[in-house]
C-alpha cells in the first residue's frame, strides 16, 4: 500500500454522472429482477477494458482493489447569468456613483448661494445708519451754557431759550415735508 497514485476526474465524466444522478432522481422505482448466479460471459470484464477506464481516470492498473464510487462534485454555475448580473450591479454603481457627484456639486452650488444671500442680508440687517447730526446743537449748548451761569436769574437767557425754540420748529417742519 505504499504505492502513490493520482485520479483526474475530466468535466465530461462530471457531467454524465450528475445527468445519471437526476434522471435517477426523476425515474419512479422499478421493481428489481431477479438475479442469475451464474456469471454471463458480457459481464465479465476483460483486462483490455479495465485498462481502457484506467486510462481516462489516470489510475495504474490494478487487481484486487475494490472501485470507490466517484464523488459528487457540483457543476459550477452557468457563467452567463452572473455575468449579465454583475454587468447590471455594476451599471447601477455608476450612476449611484453620478448621481452622487451631480448631487454634491448641487449641494455645493447651493451652499455657495445660501453663504453669498446670508453674507447680503447680514451687511443689510447690520449696517449702521448714516448719523445724522443732531440738530440745533449749537443753540441747545448755549442755552445749558446760560443757565449755568445765571442759575440765580434765569430769565436772562428767554433770547437764547426763544432762538433754540425757533431751531427745534424749523427741523420739526422739514422732517414732516420730507415724510410726505
Amino acid at each position: 500500500m505504499g504505492e502513490s497514485f493520482t485520479i483526474q476526474i475530466s468535466s465530461n465524466l462530471v457531467r454524465h454522472l450528475v445527468d445519471d444522478g437526476e434522471k435517477v432522481k426523476r425515474k419512479t422505482r422499478k421493481p428489481k429482477p431477479k438475479i442469475n448466479r451464474e456469471p454471463q460471459k458480457s459481464e465479465t470484464v476483460h483486462p483490455k477494458q479495465l485498462s481502457d477506464d484506467s486510462k481516462t481516470l489516470n489510475i495504474p492498473p490494478s487487481t484486487g482493489w475494490p472501485i470507490q464510487p466517484p464523488l459528487y462534485l457540483p457543476t459550477p454555475p452557468p457563467q452567463k447569468p452572473a455575468i449579465a448580473e454583475l454587468d447590471a450591479i455594476w451599471s447601477v454603481l455608476e450612476a449611484s456613483e453620478k448621481a452622487v457627484e451631480r448631487l454634491q456639486k448641487q449641494e455645493e452650488n447651493m451652499l455657495h448661494e445660501v453663504t453669498q444671500r446670508a453674507k447680503e442680508l447680514h451687511d443689510k440687517e447690520f449696517k449702521l445708519p448714516n448719523r445724522k447730526p443732531m440738530p440745533c446743537l449749537d443753540e441747545k449748548d448755549a442755552c445749558l451754557k446760560c443757565y449755568k451761569e445765571n442759575t440765580k436769574d434765569p430769565l436772562k437767557c428767554a433770547q437764547l431759550v426763544e432762538g433754540f425754540a425757533e431751531c427745534a420748529r424749523r427741523v420739526r417742519q422739514q422732517v414732516v415735508a420730507e415724510n410726505n
